[in-house]
């Protein structure tokens, strides 16, 4: 019987006992990083937010005293980050502190060419290598590790980090490439955010002549005009719960990452572009701290007279 076949140690793959930094425990970060810790990987936290990094040390996290200390010395070190800014900021800051063979993992939702600019710095200034691993569906999902992965970088890369992965998410999908990982996250929300936009218009057209909320609601689930945005949203459009999930200007953000990648490779975007007005209409009048789900609320000025604010 032939012998097992021994990597290379840069060749090895991620296991639970290598040192998995983690930089950036916001709602989406905070629940990948609290669901990896709970499976039992050895995590190293770091966050601006003191409540943060308590949440997953309570999952069996470690604090780790910074940024820099999060980075030096883990096998993988992940950043889940706000903006595009932040996030190279962070790479060209931290990249000389990678240890040779990791892999510096982004979560962020960011654009293709940002995304491409820091493989390329990390690859031509380390011995390290970068992928970008955007998610899908909500914090309460990640935080049971039932979120899609859409992924991008070298196949052997990838290769190694499948078991985190597999914690991490129940579908993974290689994308091919940094910028296929990145920007199929743009499309997503894209189309998520675009449809919500619609669905927002469309409720308030519907309760202008009279239809009650919950007649909408069931009757629109019988045709083409459903969709998981309404699953998830109406619900809460209908009863005023804006609490923040997935805030408003997070929506307009990644609508204008979309757009402006979408001009970059000449491709035409109108609808995009009507939906990232209507959140800007949005975050401008007031609401941008609040869900998407208050998109709505420019829309039907009787909401703000009804003063009826519940949850938020």
């Amino acid at each position: 019987m032939p012998s097992q076949i021994q990597l290379p140690t840069t060749m090895s793959p991620i296991v639970p006992s290598d040192s998995i930094g983690f930089v950036g425990l916001g709602a989406m970060g905070g629940a990948i990083a609290r669901n990896l810790a709970t499976a039992g990987w050895a995590m190293r936290v770091f966050d601006l937010s003191g409540p943060a990094i308590d949440r997953a040390r309570g999952a069996g996290a470690v604090a780790a005293l910074s940024a820099t200390d999060a980075v030096t010395g883990s096998a993988v070190v992940f950043t889940s980050l706000p903006t595009p800014e932040l996030v190279e900021k962070f790479w060209v800051e931290q990249a000389p502190n990678l240890a040779a063979g990791s892999i510096a993992v982004d979560l962020s939702t960011i654009d293709p060419t940002t995304s491409r600019r820091i493989s390329d710095m990390i690859a031509s200034s380390t011995s390290a290598s970068f992928v970008a691993c955007t998610v899908g569906k909500t914090p309460a999902h990640a935080e049971k590790g039932e979120i899609p992965a859409f992924v991008g970088g070298t196949p052997e890369d990838i290769e190694r980090l499948s078991p985190l992965l597999k914690v991490l998410s129940n579908n993974v999908y290689d994308m091919g490439s940094v910028e296929g990982a990145t920007i199929f996250k743009l499309v997503s929300n894209l189309v998520g955010m675009s449809n919500l936009a619609v669905l927002a218009e469309g409720y308030v057209l519907a309760r202008r002549a009279g239809i009650p909320a919950d007649m909408f609601t069931e009757a629109l689930r019988t045709t083409g005009g459903w969709s998981v945005q309404a699953d998830l949203r109406l619900d809460w459009m209908v009863e005023d719960d804006l609490a923040p999930r997935f805030a408003v200007d997070m929506a307009a953000k990644d609508l204008r990452l979309s757009v402006n990648a979408a001009a970059e490779w000449h491709v035409p975007t109108p609808m995009a572009a009507a939906s990232l007005s209507a959140f800007t209409t949005a975050s401008a009048s007031g609401h941008g701290s609040l869900d998407a789900a208050a998109i709505v609320e420019p829309l039907d000025p009787q909401r703000v007279a009804r003063g009826n604010r519940a949850a938020r």
